[in-house]
């Protein structure tokens, strides 16, 4: 990677515009990069440092495209905060902390610098390596379902709507219970995205049908199966803490959290006083709603205690 090579660090250095900037800290990274902080800081070529990363993106002189990586998480923080809240910041990051100058961006930028070249990647001779570039998000897969439950998170009250509590299971009783058995539908997106709401269970111990908000369709079987799957292994994250990372904590109107946990083909999007969201590798575009139920609210408190917080 560039970031040993000292001419790709001048480089970018050298008169670069800066376009964005994001946190690559164990509370908040870029999930397109991976289901936790170290497999984040991997796909950079990163040590996992504790304290993180701010990521510069931008162009050099020549239109080149440039990741620098710097230690002053504060920095990049006050810049996104500044730049969310509509106001001018400048982001000029000291020599002195930059840790790294990556070709490439590990992300899509939508905007480019005013009178330079169109952004390309730099020259093969100021790289130690190939350049960054986004994960494929063209097709359903890690990258796009760790997106579609940022955009959850991000979007709860648009997604929550479409879910009438009346329509979950009540918790079943017997061997029905213990095996989770349901039936259930929902509806199908068209495995671009995040897409309409499909099988919903109940807390952990099952589902029902319910239509989703546009076209109902039958529900899946893995959808079910994959849920069950899903709890197991986040109570399992409870017992024994998974990579840092992989469970965070968020603001959350009122005394509430937002929580979000991932694993090997999943991502749960939760509410600590309210449901959860599952997403599946395996069930392309479908967002799968889970019912309070009588053991939800106790696993989201455990999780909540165990996760990563914002600084």
């Amino acid at each position: 990677m560039a970031g040993t090579d000292e001419d790709a660090v001048a480089a970018a250095d050298d008169a670069l515009y800066v376009l964005t900037a994001v946190l690559l800290t164990p509370a908040k990274f870029p999930s397109a990069l991976g289901d936790d902080y170290p497999e984040a800081c991997a796909a950079l070529g990163l040590p996992p440092l504790a304290d993180g990363y701010g990521l510069v993106l931008g162009q050099d002189g020549e239109g080149a495209r440039w990741t620098v990586v710097i230690d002053d998480v504060s920095l990049v923080a006050v810049a996104i905060a500044s730049w969310d809240c509509g106001m001018e910041y400048d982001l000029s990051p000291g020599e002195r902390t930059v840790v790294a100058a990556l070709p490439g961006w590990p992300l899509a930028v939508a905007v480019a610098a005013p009178g330079v070249p169109a952004p390309h990647d730099p020259a093969a001779d100021l790289a130690d390596g190939p350049a960054l570039s986004p994960p494929d998000t063209s097709t359903w897969g890690p990258a796009q379902r760790r997106l579609g439950a940022d955009e959850i998170a991000l979007q709860w009250a648009l997604w929550r709507e479409q879910i009438d509590d009346a329509e979950f299971a009540r918790p079943q009783e017997g061997a029905a219970a213990a095996a989770g058995a349901a039936d259930g539908s929902g509806a199908r997106g068209d495995g671009t995205g995040p897409a309409d709401t499909a099988d919903r269970a109940d807390g952990a111990d099952g589902a029902d049908r319910a239509d989703g908000p546009q076209e109902a369709g039958k529900g899946t079987t893995q959808g079910h199966s994959g849920i069950r799957r899903v709890l197991a292994e986040v109570r399992a994250y409870v017992e024994a803490p998974p990579p840092l990372g992989r469970v965070r904590s968020s603001f959350a109107p009122g005394d509430a959290r937002t929580l979000r946990a991932d694993g090997p083909g999943w991502s749960l999007v939760a509410r600590t006083d309210d449901i959860a969201f599952v997403l599946l590798d395996e069930v392309p575009g479908e967002v799968l709603p889970v019912g309070r139920g009588p053991e939800l609210p106790g696993l989201l408190e455990a999780l909540d205690k165990m996760a990563v917080r914002p600084l």
